[in-house]
Formats: structure tokens, sequence, C-alpha cells
């Protein structure tokens, strides 16, 4: 008995020394392993960080999820004011049009009278194809103008492998878009509170009309209702739209929220399978609740750059007091990051836009940027600004003015080809000296010689005496 409690110690140090030999990102990674569907995109939209992409910028037929550009185009033309969710819409005589006998439907029937709004809950919920005609012809006038403007909005949201041609997502070859592309529609369309209030909603009733009682319809959405596809609600879900057709296969955009926290998940061309006990496994629901539940538990928000972060020393010119400057984010960077993240693994690329910079500085004034990145993949790009203010020094400049002109490389180049050029004209004097000497002293001979009445180069004359030349005649005899 002694030994169990040994035993069992040991056993569970081998474990976790058998655990520890696997990196704790690589376990999360294997632990949702790949998305059984064509095409699937997870994104948490708080951050706009996509957690898990698969073929998500491959075209494909999106089918009834076509349905919330529709729903979009009318709560934006609420806004603009061109009408209001309780204005009455009489269905026309197109109402029907371009609709299969076995595709979604809510029977409503040219002639029949509907609010906007419940139409919208005809169009979500049930995925009513009719009520997509309806409301087309009420906002554009017509269907065909709708569908342009449908081209038209997702372009604007950045939708550039999407192409439209009708309201309901009835196949079509020309009628396409991508896992990606359905997100940003998706998301676009969570910013109004009657389109989270109508895809969140699991059962609806529609008043009578003039031409039909009453209806109550549950969702296609099996993460929010369990009516039709009972084993796959999700607490956390609350929408979106679901989407069928041979083929498109089955199709998902969904939602989910968890405190702070929004993901959007996009599973086209999902499998329905057939299991060992004979029930069907819908992997539109199923790999989109496994998406989401993988999303909140394997990632979290992490502040990766803190705004007091001290990234830098930038050199101050003429500074009072002070000959740097601290640089520190102009904002904080928070992401969503892994559970398995380490910040000794963060990558921080500065760039400066000066080595140093002239007082005075500002605080708050940009020196540069700073870039972070995780893992090869960049979070964010933020201003590096001046932590404190610094004042001008006039001192500090005379000095620096000083200091500078006397360190000068320029100024020594100048000051040794000044000594050299003095250097050659004192060695060039020199040489001069010996022969203005030799010419001076020849120069004093020659005056020397003249003096004695020697000329340079001539015989010497014969002395003058008292037999030959003129010299002072010498007293005679007196005349007589």
């Amino acid at each position: 008995m002694k030994k169990t409690p040994k035993r069992l110690l040991s056993f569970l140090l081998i474990w976790f020394l058998f655990l520890s030999l696997f990196p704790t990102s690589a376990l999360a990674a294997e632990e949702l392993g790949e998305v059984q569907a064509a095409a699937a995109i997870l994104v948490d939209t708080s951050y706009n960080t996509v957690l898990y992409e698969k073929n998500s910028d491959e075209r494909r037929p999106p089918a009834s999820i076509t349905k919330v550009m529709t729903a979009l185009m009318v709560l934006e033309a609420i806004d603009r004011g061109e009408l209001k969710g309780s204005d009455l819409i009489t269905a026309s005589a197109n109402a029907p049009s371009d609709i299969t006998e076995d595709s979604s439907t809510q029977n409503i029937q040219p002639g029949e009278q509907m609010t906007v709004e419940n139409l919208l809950y005809c169009l979500l919920i049930p995925s009513a194809n009719e009520a997509a005609n309806i409301l087309a012809e009420r906002v554009s006038g017509s269907i065909p103008a709708f569908v342009d403007a449908m081209n038209a909005r997702a372009a604007e949201l950045g939708m550039s492998n999407t192409h439209f041609m009708n309201p309901h997502g009835l196949h079509n070859d020309d009628h396409y878009s991508t896992a990606h592309d359905v997100y940003l529609m998706v998301k676009q369309a969570m910013t109004h509170p009657l389109f989270q209030k109508i895809v969140s909603t699991p059962s609806y009733t529609v008043p009578a009309t003039n031409l039909s009682p009453e209806r109550k319809f549950f969702n296609t959405n099996a993460l929010l209702s369990a009516n039709k596809y009972p084993g796959y609600t999700y607490s956390a879900a609350n929408g979106v739209k679901t989407g069928h057709t041979p083929e498109a296969g089955y199709c998902l955009a969904s939602s989910a929220r968890k405190n702070e926290r929004a993901l959007i998940a996009v599973v086209l061309g999902a499998p329905n399978p057939t299991k060992s006990d004979g029930s069907i496994d819908r992997k539109q629901f199923s790999e989109s609740r496994r998406l989401l539940k993988w999303g909140f538990e394997n990632f979290k928000p992490q502040t990766i750059l803190s705004k007091d972060a001290l990234l830098a020393e930038v050199n101050v010119k003429n500074g009072k007091g002070v000959s740097h400057v601290l640089a520190v984010p102009s904002s904080a960077i928070e992401a969503m990051m892994p559970t398995t993240y380490e910040a000794s693994k963060l990558q921080k690329d500065i760039e400066l836009k000066h080595d140093s910079v002239y007082a005075p500085v500002k605080q708050g004034e940009v020196l540069g940027s700073v870039t972070v990145s995780y893992e090869g993949k960049e979070y964010g790009t933020v201003d590096l600004v001046a932590a404190n203010a610094v004042d001008y020094s006039m001192l500090r400049m005379i000095v620096n003015t000083v200091v500078s002109t006397f360190t000068s490389v320029w100024l020594w180049i100048g000051l040794l080809i000044l000594f050299l050029l003095i250097v050659i004209r004192y060695l060039r004097a020199l040489r001069r000296t010996p022969r203005r000497k030799q010419a001076n002293h020849k120069n004093n001979i020659q005056h020397i010689d003249s003096a004695k009445g020697i000329s340079n180069g001539s015989p010497k004359p014969k002395p003058k005496g008292p037999t030959g030349g003129k010299g002072p005649k010498k007293p005679g005899k007196p005349p007589r």
C-alpha cells in the first residue's frame, strides 16, 4: 500500500514530461482539425482577426445566404428614410417570379399586404424566396434594379469575389460569393439592431393579412432552434442565416457572442453524411458550432503592446538639461491571440524618422513608428511619440555649434589644406632665399668694385700718376 502513492506520483511526473514534449499551440491546432466543408472561415469581429480559414476566397454559390444582402439593402433604405418598417407593401404579380416549386416559401400571394418588418422576418427566419422579390421591388422599383444595387453595395463592402443575379439565392451560374465575402456582408448587416433581433429569433408569428391567416414559423438555423433539426443548438449563438441548393450544398453563416467577444463563422458546401445509427449529420451546423466553440476556447484578447512601453531613445540637440527623449507608442495594440501566446516571441520592428531631433520637442511629437508581429503574422503599426517635452536652450545651442564646428571633418580638412599651402609657400621661400643672397652678394661686389673704378670683367685701368693720367698737376716753376 505504501508503494501506491509513489507509483502514482511517478506516473504523473512521466505524463507531464510527455505532455511537455508537445507545444501547446500544436495541441490547440490538432484539437480543431480540418473543417468538413468546401470552404470556411472564422473571424473574431471584435478585433477583425481571422482565426481559421479554408478556401475562404474560393468562389461558390451562397444559396439563401444571399438574403443577408437583400435584408441589408432594405435596412439601409430604412436608415435613409426611404421607407419604414411599418410600411405596408402589396405584393405584385412578380412576387413568385423566378421561384421554383420546391424552394422555401411562405406562400405570400400577389395582392397580399404585409409590413416591411414582417416581410424581413419571412425573408430571414423561414427563408421565404418571394419575400426577397417583394422587398426588392419596393426598394428599387424593379428586381433587376435591386440586383444592380446589391452588386454595387457588395463592391463598396470589399466583396471583390461576389456577383449577384437575384435577391433570393436560387442557383445561377453567375451568382457566386466566397466565405470571406459572406463574412464581410454578415458583419455589416449585424450592425443593424433590427437585423440582429430578427436573425436571433428562434420562432416568429406573422399576424393575419388580407389574404392569409397568421403564420408561425421556426428559424432554419439549428444553432438557435431545435424544432426542425434537434441536437445542434448552441447557447452563445445569435444568428445568422442558412442556405442550400443542390449546387451550393449545405451552407450556414453563423454568429455567437460571449461577454465582449463576437465571432462570425461561415461554412459553405458542407456535406450531410449518414451516421452509423442511420441519422444524418448536418455538418453545416455541427462544424459551425465546433468552429465557434474552438474560437472562444483557444483565443483570448491580449494587450501585446502597452502605451507605456519605452521602445527607443532619440538624441535631442540644443535641449535644456537633457540630451535625449524617450519614444513610446501613441496607443496600445490589443489583439485576439492564441491562449498559448508568449510575450517573449513578440517582434517589434522600430523605424525612427531621424537619429536625432532639435529642441524644442513637444510631448506627443511623432518620432517614428513600430510594427508588431507574432509568429510571422503582423498585428498592427502605431506611431512612436515623444514621452515628454524638451525645451530649447540657447547656451546649449552655442556650445553645440562651437563643438560641432571644431569637430567638423570638413573644418579639419580645410585647416590641413591651409597648413599644406603654408608649408609649400614656406619651402618655396626657402628655395628662393639662397639665390637672392647670392644675387645680393654679387651686386654688393659690383657696387664695391664700381666704387673702386673696377668694372667686373674689364682690365684694370692703369694707375694715373705723375707719368700718366690726368692726375693733379704738380706745382712747376713760376712764370717768368
